[in-house]
């Protein structure tokens, strides 16, 4: 073997595993709502490239729910269940998205970092004639940084570091010009013919 393709195959090597270790996954957890709350329960386990593009999300495990038949509303988040608490915002969903004929859609906000901001969950009806891709989908939504203000033409300082004030100018030091042409058109007019 010859040492160029040695050293070409541990920099593919070593790329592969960069580009894999970019992946990220998130444990989505439901809770039902309800009068007497259950635990959270694991709903789904999806793998994210956080500089990647939307599409790129992928759902590994997913297990349906079983909801109670009182709940009407279901919590969906990021959970950790050994501190005992939510790790990102949750939202709130219908169980209706899980009803017959809808196939669930797992939203995740993650920040530029990666790490999942929050969960949210969406019921995609099905046209069985449109598509045969029945199951769970996954889709990242990343933020961005917002637009940062316009700001007008800089502040003057004085030589001692203090804010300059213009004086505001009165009607009559704006505005002379004017007063002055017009003055000067009504005494160089002529008037109408008087005399007959």
């Amino acid at each position: 073997m010859k040492f160029s393709s040695i050293i070409s195959g541990l920099a593919a090597l070593a790329l592969a595993s960069l580009a894999s270790a970019a992946d990220r996954t998130a444990a989505i957890y439901i809770q039902p709502v309800s009068q007497s709350p259950a635990a959270p329960a694991p709903l789904a386990e999806i793998r994210y490239d956080p500089a990647a593009a939307a599409s790129d999300a992928e759902v590994i495990s997913y297990e349906a729910p079983e909801i109670p038949d009182e709940a009407r509303l279901v919590r969906i988040g990021v959970y950790n269940p050994s501190a005992k608490r939510w790790e990102s915002s949750t939202s709130v969903a219908s169980v209706e998205n899980f009803s017959k004929g809808y196939s669930p859609t797992l939203i995740l906000s993650v920040d530029q970092k990666g790490g999942v901001l929050s969960a949210a969950l969406r019921g995609v009806r099905i046209d069985a004639g449109q598509t045969r891709d029945f199951g769970p989908q996954a889709l990242i939504l990343a933020t961005e940084p917002g637009k940062q203000p316009e700001l007008n033409k800089p502040i003057v300082l004085s030589p001692e570091g203090k804010n300059v004030v213009q004086e505001e100018r009165t009607f009559l030091q704006k505005y002379w010009w004017l007063i002055g042409i017009v003055l000067l058109m009504t005494m160089t007019g002529g008037g109408g013919e008087q005399g007959k």
